[in-house]
């Protein structure tokens, strides 16, 4: 799937207005789930953004207690008059737990995208035996994966699966819940380019091929995280903070 380099995560944001400015400052990637109970907001900011939908990307995931074969299409729809939206451009299965039946819940999510209901059928914290089971019932890769992924947290198993299948990474939480700013090697790395220690994670996630869904509502941070994108790091910058030993799961399953 053609994803923008940097989205926007949105959970905890419940103003459409943040969403709005997101997109008019060139924000093209939005990411939103059932269970952070903003979907309205999402669309709400869409709405009033007043952009052409064919230049957005919208995400959402379906939660464990909707993920039954004879819920999940269901909650697809819901999903959808939440936003507002005729069809989301990727759709996924939050985690793969709860009501979650490989053999159920994705040929009926495969039945929402021939519906024109889903662009993409995705996954997120999914393992790779997950993801090898997803390709055995749907015969191919999903359209994306997203996982915890930042300087404190590489599952780099996922990183290669996603490489070697052609399929996107995104990385939910890639500043490490701010914790980067606390992380001496990309401290180092920010301090030799001039910028900030988020900047830098953002730029490296980038540098290794991984779209970055980093969270912020204010004008200040939506312009600081984009200008990540125009940050180059060479390979002795990514080396660095790829060695970072120490190890902080924000989210374990």
């Amino acid at each position: 799937m053609d994803l923008p380099r940097l989205g926007l995560g949105t959970m905890g944001i419940d103003d459409p207005a943040a969403i709005e400015m997101a997109i008019q400052l060139g924000y093209r990637h939005l990411d939103t789930a059932q269970i952070y109970d903003n979907e309205v907001v999402v669309g709400e900011g869409i709405e009033r953004a007043a952009i052409d939908r064919e230049e957005l990307t919208v995400a959402t995931k379906v939660w464990v207690d909707q993920l039954g074969a004879d819920t999940v299409y269901e909650s697809v729809e819901a999903s959808l008059e939440r936003l507002g939206l005729e069809r989301v451009d990727l759709l996924y299965v939050h985690r793969p737990r709860g009501d979650y039946d490989p053999d159920g819940t994705l040929p009926t999510l495969a039945a929402a995208r021939e519906d024109g209901l889903v662009g993409g059928v995705a996954v997120s914290n999914f393992e790779v035996d997950q993801l090898e089971r997803f390709r055995d019932v749907m015969g191919r890769p999903p359209a994306a994966n997203q996982v915890e992924y930042h300087p404190l947290f590489q599952p780099e198993d996922r990183l290669a699966h996603a490489r070697e299948h052609g399929y996107p990474l995104v990385a939910y939480s890639p500043l490490s819940g701010g914790r980067v700013g606390d992380v001496a090697e990309v401290v180092t790395v920010a301090e030799k380019h001039g910028v900030s220690p988020a900047q830098a994670s953002l730029a490296w996630l980038l540098a290794k091929g991984i779209y970055p869904i980093p969270k912020a509502s204010s004008r200040d941070h939506l312009e600081a995280n984009r200008a990540a994108l125009d940050l180059e790091l060479d390979e002795a910058d990514v080396v660095r903070i790829d060695g970072v030993d120490r190890e902080d799961e924000l989210y374990p399953e």
